[in-house]
């Protein structure tokens, strides 16, 4: 047992009990536990398995390679539209917990056999997301921005193509490519 564990669920204002029992489970599962991105994070050969965090509404687990399994169940939840490899189990109490602990096993146990098999998930490449017209106007005119933005890891262009995407109206995109160029030409992502 991991000792930053300890000391985070001791402090949990929130799903204490839920995550304590998510804990003994993923743990029955032979996985060693770690605390990474301020959460239990549980791994295979330093390999990422699963995740226990809190949220408002839900505790949840989360499968970092949950879109290659196969939820027989259909359990598991994409938390958003962009998400594209990761899926979650949600809980609300730990009557569920205890409900589900034989398939929360089971998922578990699909999720270290993935890892096993060294399956991949084809993640989208930057070509493929949306890239508003607003922006590559403005690419296109700024050879310097362009160079910056290409520049940056696909994760970050992603980013900043979602952000700017995202907005509805014309103006409202404008208004975030001229609030983010000098970030874009310093090398950094959306959230640096």
């Amino acid at each position: 047992m991991n000792p930053k564990v300890n000391q985070f669920l001791s402090k949990a204002k929130k799903w204490q009990d839920e995550m304590t029992l998510l804990r003994e489970i993923v743990l029955e599962c032979n996985l060693t536990e770690d605390f990474k991105w301020m959460h239990p994070c549980y791994t295979l050969d330093n390999a990422n398995i699963v995740l226990i965090h809190g949220f408002k509404d839900y505790c949840a687990l989360l499968f970092f390679k949950g879109v290659l399994m196969k939820d027989e169940k259909g359990i598991l939840i994409q938390q958003t539209e962009n998400v594209q490899d990761r899926r979650q189990i949600r809980f609300k109490n730990v009557e569920e917990i205890e409900k589900l602990e034989s398939i929360i096993k089971d998922y578990i146990n699909e999720a270290i056999t993935i890892e096993k098999a060294g399956l991949k998930v084809v993640m989208k490449t930057t070509a493929e997301f949306n890239m508003p017209q607003e922006f590559k106007i403005v690419l296109d005119d700024m050879p310097e921005l362009n160079k910056a933005f290409y520049a940056l890891t696909p994760g970050r262009q992603k980013a900043y193509l979602l952000y700017f995407s995202s907005a509805k109206q014309a103006k409202t995109r404008e208004a975030r490519i001229e609030k983010y160029m000098d970030k874009i030409l310093d090398g950094k992502g959306l959230d640096d």
